[in-house]
C-alpha cells in the first residue's frame, strides 16, 4: 500500500499530516561519489524530500541497449537517499526539459518513421513502453508501497506548456499505474490557466511550478482543484544561463519573500534545484524563441542552495533558517565542503589537427547529399562533411542551408568563413579558382532543443549545400562523437591559425581535490582530462572556468586534451573559484 496519500487539506504519510519540503537533485550531474555528500546536505538544510528527474537518453543511448551503471546508477542515487533520511520524488518521463539535451529524449527517436513527439503517436508510445518496461523493473523494488523511500511519481512534465493531447496524458497515467499500482501519481504545470487546463487529468494531483507570486499561482490551483493539498513542484529560486547572456542569480531575501506565504499556509514545496550540478560532456540542451537558437552552457549551478560544486551557500542558510520558524528541525550538521585546489599551470605543447586526424577518429560513409548526424547513427559531438568542387568558377556564394548548429568551412584546407544558427548566418562569399576544390565543413552539434515547440531539431547539415543555386552532391561524411580520443597522433607542431585542433598537455597532482580549469585565454571548443569530457567552453560567457571533480583526477598524471575550434592559447590554470560570470 502506497505510504503518502492526501485529504482535502494536507499530504498524509501512513495517515499523519505531512509537510513536503523537497529539493531537486539530477543524479546524473554530479558524479556518483558526491552523490551522499549533497544528500546529506539537502537533507540538513531542513528537506524531507529530495526530487529527481530521470533522463533517458542516459539510460537507453541507443534503442535497446541500456545503461545504469556509474554515473545512471539511478537505483544507487535513490538507495542512498534513503540511507541519509530523504523521501524520493521521482519524474520518470518520457519527456525531462531540465535544460538537458533533447529534453532527456534519445536522439535515435529522431529516427524513426512517422514518430510524433509527445502525444498520442504509436511509434512513439511504442518505444516509451520498452523503456518504461526496463525503467519500472528497476523502480519497482524502490517505491514506498514495496518498502522503499519513492513516495510519489509524475505524469510527463509540464505537458500544459506544449500541448492539450489528454488521450496521451492519460495513456502515460495508465502506463505508469498498471506498472506501479497505488502510488502517489502528479502532474505538474506552470501557473497560468492555460498551462494548468492543459496539463490537468483525472485522477491525478496536479501541482504547480513558479518562482514569485505565491499567493496568485496558489488560488489560479485551487479555482481549478479545490479540496486537494497545494504544492508548488518547482520553486524557481534561480535560474540557468545561455551562452552570451549574462549569469543570472536571486538574492536570499527574494527567495524568502516567495518561500514564506507557502510556509504559513502549511503547503509544501520542492525547489528546483536544491543542487544543480554540471552538464558534462554533450549533454547540455538548448531553448529557441521564434526568432533565435539559444544553447545552454556547461554549469548548472542554477543560483542553487548548494553550488555547482557542492559548497552550502548564504542562500542555503537562509532557507534553513526560515524553515527552523515553521517546522521543527534537529540541530544542523553540515559535511565541510570539498576540498579546492589551485594546481598552476599546464603547457601544450603537443597537438593533433582536427582535420589530420579524421582517419583516426571516424569510419567514413558516403552519401550523394549531406545528411544530418542522426541519418549517420551519431548522437552528439562534430561531424565533418566534404565534397570535391570540379570547376574554377571564379567568386561564389557557398550556403550551408539549415546548418544545425555552427559550421567551420574550408576550401583546400584554407579556412573560409563560419555559418552559425545564432544569428542566422548561412552563407559566406568564396572564390573558386581551382580546377578541383576540396570542400571541408566542421558542423557542431551544440545541443538539441529541451523546451517548446521546435523539439524535433536534427543535427548537422539538415537541407543541403549549394554554390549560387547549384546544389552539391557526392560527399564523404566522417562522424566525430568523440567518446574515444586514445588513437590520435600528437607532434609538436603547431596547428594553424582558425583550425580546429587537440591540444595535449600533463597535469601532476599529488591529492586529488575539486578544482576549475580557467579558459578565458582560450576561444571555444571542449575540454577532457583523463578522458572525461567536461563540456564546453566559449569566449562569449558567461561562464570562463569548467568545473573538475576531484574523482576525474589521480595521484601523478593527469592527461589534459582540449578540442579548441579557433586560436588556442599556450596553457590553462587549474584553479581553485569558479568563474560564472
Amino acid at each position: 500500500m502506497a505510504r503518502l496519500t492526501y485529504n482535502q487539506q494536507s499530504f498524509l504519510m501512513d495517515g499523519e499530516e505531512i509537510q513536503l519540503l523537497g529539493g531537486a537533485m539530477h543524479y546524473f550531474r554530479t558524479v556518483p561519489e558526491y552523490w551522499e555528500d549533497r544528500l546529506i546536505k539537502i537533507k540538513e538544510c531542513g528537506f524531507n524530500t529530495v526530487e529527481t528527474c530521470i533522463a533517458w537518453n542516459m539510460h537507453e543511448p541507443e534503442e535497446g541497449q541500456f545503461v545504469f551503471d556509474g554515473i545512471a546508477d539511478i537505483e544507487r542515487f535513490i538507495k542512498t537517499a534513503e540511507k541519509v533520511g530523504l523521501y524520493v520524488i521521482v519524474r520518470p518521463g518520457p519527456y525531462m526539459c531540465g535544460e538537458w539535451e533533447f529534453g532527456a529524449f534519445p536522439y535515435w527517436l529522431l529516427t524513426v518513421p512517422n514518430i510524433k513527439f509527445r502525444c498520442y503517436n504509436e511509434p512513439f508510445l511504442e518505444k516509451v513502453d520498452a523503456y518504461f518496461d526496463v525503467l519500472f523493473d528497476r523502480l519497482r523494488p524502490l517505491l514506498s508501497s514495496n518498502g522503499g523511500p519513492i513516495i510519489a511519481l509524475q505524469v510527463e512534465n509540464e505537458y500544459g506548456s506544449f500541448g492539450n493531447d489528454k488521450k496521451y496524458l492519460n495513456y502515460l497515467r495508465d502506463s505508469i499505474k498498471r506498472r506501479v499500482n497505488d502510488e502517489l501519481l502528479f502532474t505538474s504545470d506552470g501557473p497560468l490557466p492555460s498551462m494548468l487546463h492543459g496539463g490537468m487529468i483525472e485522477g491525478v494531483l496536479e501541482t504547480v511550478n513558479f518562482g514569485s507570486r505565491t499567493e496568485a499561482a496558489f488560488e489560479q490551483l485551487q479555482r481549478l482543484q479545490p479540496n486537494c493539498p497545494v504544492m508548488c513542484m518547482e520553486f524557481w529560486h534561480g535560474w540557468f544561463d545561455h551562452w552570451g547572456e549574462e549569469h543570472h542569480t536571486r538574492t536570499a531575501e527574494s527567495l524568502l519573500e516567495s518561500l514564506e506565504p507557502m510556509l504559513k499556509q502549511k503547503a509544501s514545496v520542492n525547489f528546483y534545484l536544491a543542487h544543480g550540478g554540471t552538464n558534462f560532456g554533450f549533454y547540455n540542451g538548448a531553448n529557441h524563441s521564434e526568432e533565435e537558437y539559444q544553447p545552454t552552457i556547461t554549469s548548472y549551478d542554477y543560483d542553487a542552495l548548494l553550488t555547482e560544486a557542492g559548497d552550502i551557500t548564504e542562500k542555503f542558510l537562509a532557507v534553513r533558517k526560515m524553515f527552523e520558524q515553521y517546522v521543527e528541525l534537529p540541530e544542523m550538521n553540515v559535511p565541510p565542503n570539498t576540498p579546492k585546489k589551485h594546481f598552476g599551470v599546464v603547457q601544450f605543447t603537443e597537438h593533433a589537427a582536427l582535420l589530420d586526424s579524421l582517419e583516426q577518429l571516424s569510419v567514413p560513409q558516403q552519401s550523394q547529399s549531406p545528411l544530418t548526424m542522426e541519418h549517420y547513427g551519431q548522437a552528439y559531438g562534430f561531424i565533418v562533411y566534404e565534397t570535391v568542387i570540379k570547376g574554377a568558377y571564379g567568386k561564389q556564394t557557398l550556403t550551408v542551408q539549415d546548418v544545425h548548429d555552427r559550421g567551420q568551412i574550408y576550401l583546400n584546407g584554407q579556412y573560409a568563413g563560419l555559418v552559425e544558427r545564432i544569428g542566422g548566418r548561412s552563407r559566406i562569399e568564396v572564390e573558386i579558382t581551382e580546377d578541383e576544390t576540396k570542400l571541408q565543413i566542421i558542423v557542431e552539434n551544440m545541443g538539441r532543443i529541451n523546451y517548446g515547440p521546435f523539439l524535433t531539431d536534427y543535427k548537422g547539415i539538415t537541407e543541403g549545400v549549394r554554390l549560387g543555386n547549384q546544389f552539391l552532391f557526392d560527399w564523404t561524411v566522417y562522424p566525430l562523437p568523440l567518446k574515444d580520443l586514445s588513437q590520435l597522433v600528437f607532434t609538436s607542431e603547431e596547428p594553424k591559425e582558425n583550425h580546429p585542433s587537440f591540444h595535449r598537455g600533463m597535469l601532476t597532482v599529488h591529492e586529488a581535490a575539486d578544482t576549475f580549469i580557467d579558459l578565458s585565454e582560450w576561444t571555444k571548443g571542449v575540454v577532457f582530462v583523463n578522458g572525461h569530457n567536461l563540456g564546453r567552453y566559449w569566449e562569449i560567457g558567461p561562464q570562463q572556468t569548467l568545473y573538475v571533480p576531484a574523482p576525474f583526477l589521480q595521484v601523478g598524471e593527469n592527461e589534459i586534451v582540449i578540442l579548441e575550434l579557433h586560436d588556442h592559447a599556450e596553457c590553462v590554470k587549474f584553479v581553485d573559484q569558479p568563474v560564472l560570470g
